[in-house]
């Protein structure tokens, strides 16, 4: 679709700088708010509501946080084509709901391999869930605005507000290459990390 409504996202960021902000126009612009962890409690200590994924999935994060999004209620709904019958038939028989708007950026590999973590720390800091919702969000730009950091966010605050609560295509595939762009450094420097052999 060309414009697509903005109606449900899902929030999960290490990088908080922001998110407030962007949090509070969203719910200004009637959007339901599904978050995580830390940034659930950010944004409902500012007085958001919001939505835990732990309800959408009906399953507690476990292994330490290693799975919280890792669920078919919350990746059917981000990569269902909105365009599709078949595929909003299968959300409806499932009783899952599409997500239109995916903000996530990742956990700081850097920093840790900065601060000289052993291999078995460091690997912590490798996030999981994080690529996976943006690399699926990117891959259906069609149906999913992704949103891969704090930078994208006044535009499309203005992009909603302009467009009746919508956000145009070209926007969309400008942020999915971005989102894919910034996927392959983040891969490309934990293996530029672990290729060395190390005794740790």
């Amino acid at each position: 679709m060309e414009f697509l409504p903005i109606a449900r996202a899902l929030i999960s960021v290490t990088d908080k700088s922001s998110i407030i902000e962007f949090g509070s126009a969203l719910h200004q612009a009637g959007v339901e708010l599904v978050s995580t962890g830390g940034t659930m409690r950010q944004l409902t200590q500012a007085g958001l509501p919001v939505r835990s994924v732990n309800e959408i999935t009906g399953f507690p994060e476990i292994l330490g946080g290693r799975v919280k999004t890792l669920h078919p209620n919350v990746h059917a709904g981000v990569l269902a084509d909105k365009d599709n019958p078949e595929h909003m038939q299968t959300l409806q028989d499932h009783h899952i709901a599409p997500f239109d708007l995916i903000c996530v950026n990742l956990y700081d590999f850097g920093k840790a391999v900065a601060q000289n973590q052993s291999v078995r720390e460091a690997v912590e800091e490798i996030d999981i869930g994080g690529p996976t919702l943006l690399r699926a969000a990117a891959k259906n730009f069609h149906s999913v605005c992704v949103v891969p950091g704090p930078h994208w966010y006044p535009r499309i605050r203005q992009e909603i507000q302009d467009n009746n609560g919508t956000v145009g295509m070209s926007i969309r595939q400008q942020c999915a290459a971005e989102t894919f762009a910034q996927v392959s450094r983040y891969d490309a420097m934990i293996a530029d990390y672990l290729r060395p052999v190390q005794e740790q």
